[in-house]
């Protein structure tokens, strides 16, 4: 006899080509139980929902529902093939390089004075392009970044920027004169689009007698 208050429950529902029958969840009405039968209806024919094997009936834990059948793009966004795009925790990005050895500034384009390095020690998902020594994000995300760069033998002021789209974030400054090594360092978090760029500059001074020891990293704290 149904609960005072209470209609008739409702009967398990089937689908078509599915053996088995759709429990509703505890403390849903019918019609979510109703609404929740037509999504996986729009599912493929071949996508797994939760069924122990082909006698058990078909099971919606709570208010959870898998998509499946789905591909990664490029971006770390996944679109199921109910066109629902959802975000995947998997896309991985960090990068730090190194100056290995010393050169002098004349291998430094005088236009952009770009800060240069020649090594790799991390390049996840390769964004970090060795060659300009240029960041490209490949996603919009919160993104966090260092520096130390180090003069050597130079008894100038240097100020090292780090450039976002060619515009200075932050600075750091190097200009003891008594000491034969000492590093401009800073650090920043950033809020960063889709394909924005990422570089050191050296806005003051000069490197000469090299940069050995330098470092540049960063990495993706979380996408937006």
């Amino acid at each position: 006899m149904p609960a005072p208050g209470r209609g008739p429950r409702a009967p398990p529902l089937t689908m078509p080509g599915r053996r088995g029958a759709l429990r509703e969840p505890a403390g849903c009405g019918s019609g979510l139980g109703a609404a929740l039968a037509l999504l996986l209806l729009l599912l493929p024919a071949g996508c797994p929902v939760g069924a122990q094997n082909d006698t058990e009936p078909i099971v919606l834990e709570g208010k959870c529902l898998v998509v499946c059948d789905s591909s990664p793009s490029a971006d770390g966004a996944v679109t199921s093939s109910l066109g629902i795009s959802v975000r995947s925790g998997s896309a991985k990005v960090a990068f730090s390089a190194t100056r290995s050895t010393n050169h002098e500034p004349s291998e430094m384009s005088n236009r952009t004075m770009t800060i240069y390095f020649d090594q790799v020690l991390v390049n996840i998902g390769n964004h970090f392009d060795l060659a300009s020594s240029i960041f490209v994000a490949p996603r919009k995300g919160i993104y966090s970044f260092s520096f130390h760069v180090v003069k050597v033998y130079n008894r100038q002021t240097i100020q090292v920027s780090l450039m976002q789209n060619g515009y200075p974030v932050i600075s750091a400054f190097a200009g003891d004169q008594d000491v034969t090594r000492e590093a401009a360092s800073n650090g920043v978090l950033l809020l960063m689009e889709r394909e924005d760029k990422v570089h050191l500059k050296l806005e003051r001074g000069n490197l000469m007698g090299g940069w050995k020891y330098s470092t540049f990293s960063g990495f993706l704290v979380f996408p937006l």
